[in-house]
């Protein structure tokens, strides 16, 4: 069965004019639910994540501070969003069903996250909309527990995977690629376990010949025993902040070619949905909502 994290605090209220489209949250489930990809019982309420777990990734200090509300007026800006509580507890909900998908993907093949891709957020600071960073908590807490030895992050979002990055740069535990647009944010980027930057513009052949090379060596030469996938959809050209030009066929092409290229090899893959702003939400629900049907014709 494909198990699906979601909580209703993902559709976080945002300010009126807001760029972040927050609504996508909660009309993802609503659309998969409507065409009968899924059914009710595919989903489930993570509920919020322990401190102890979180502080194997992100420092005592920021996590209190971040907790709270003692951040800077700087270091709010930095992230993106209004703090308030319901945020900070939004960001250990996103954590936890990270970290349950990876439990039920190592169960089922695969799992998913309404939200997550958190990437942007280092262990001491939060930014581009990330608070906490989902996938580094996780991986995090997969270790310590010492319930897997190595796991491969994919970070398939329009923007570098910095705060990642970051975090694991000293651990070979941990093996991060991220393929990215060159010339998008950040500015300054972090240096990946393998990063590919790609020019402006970049279609759908240029982008799945890229990946389809990379990924098959990839997965040879790490040998992950689990892999968290950042299926950001801000790849596709229409979107305002991506600068690449996939097509909607191009990014289902892309999750087609993740998820079954980890079925082969018998790699349970979690995943979380990242980043997505084209202009028009209908398309961004539908670019998401591909990634959970290939899953499911996969899959199930």
């Amino acid at each position: 069965m494909l198990k699906i994290a979601y909580d209703p605090i993902y559709k976080y209220k945002l300010p009126e004019g807001h760029r972040f489209p927050m609504i996508k949250y909660e009309l993802i489930p609503e659309q998969l639910l409507y065409e009968g990809t899924v059914s009710a019982e595919n989903f489930f309420n993570p509920g919020p994540l322990d401190e102890a777990s979180i502080l194997l990734t992100h420092t005592l200090e920021y996590w209190q501070r971040l907790r709270d509300q003692q951040l800077t007026e700087r270091e709010i800006r930095a992230i993106g969003f209004p703090l308030t509580t319901q945020l900070v507890e939004r960001s250990r909900t996103i954590a936890n069903g990270t970290l349950q998908c990876a439990f039920y993907a190592q169960q089922y093949g695969v799992a998913m996250n309404v939200a997550g891709g958190t990437h942007h957020a280092y262990a001491f600071r939060g930014e581009g909309f990330c608070c906490t960073n989902d996938i580094a908590v996780a991986a995090n807490y997969l270790l310590h527990h010492q319930l897997l030895k190595k796991i491969l992050v994919i970070d398939l979002d329009v923007h570098q995977g910095n705060g990642t990055a970051h975090i694991f740069r000293n651990d070979p535990r941990v093996f991060t690629f991220s393929m990215h647009g060159a010339k998008n944010y950040p500015l300054r980027k972090e240096v990946s376990d393998l990063d590919i930057g790609l020019p402006d513009k970049t279609d759908d052949r240029t982008y799945l010949r890229i990946l389809k090379k990379t990924l098959p060596e990839l997965l040879e030469n790490v040998q992950p025993e689990l892999v968290f996938y950042l299926s950001g959809v801000d790849v596709l050209e229409s979107d305002k902040l991506g600068r690449l030009s996939l097509s909607p066929a191009g990014c289902r092409e892309r999750d087609w070619f993740v998820l079954k290229t980890c079925k082969e090899n018998d790699l349970p893959v979690a995943v979380s949905m990242g980043g997505g702003y084209s202009e028009s939400l209908a398309l961004i629900v539908e670019a998401h909502a591909n990634t959970y049907r290939v899953a499911q014709e996969l899959f199930f």
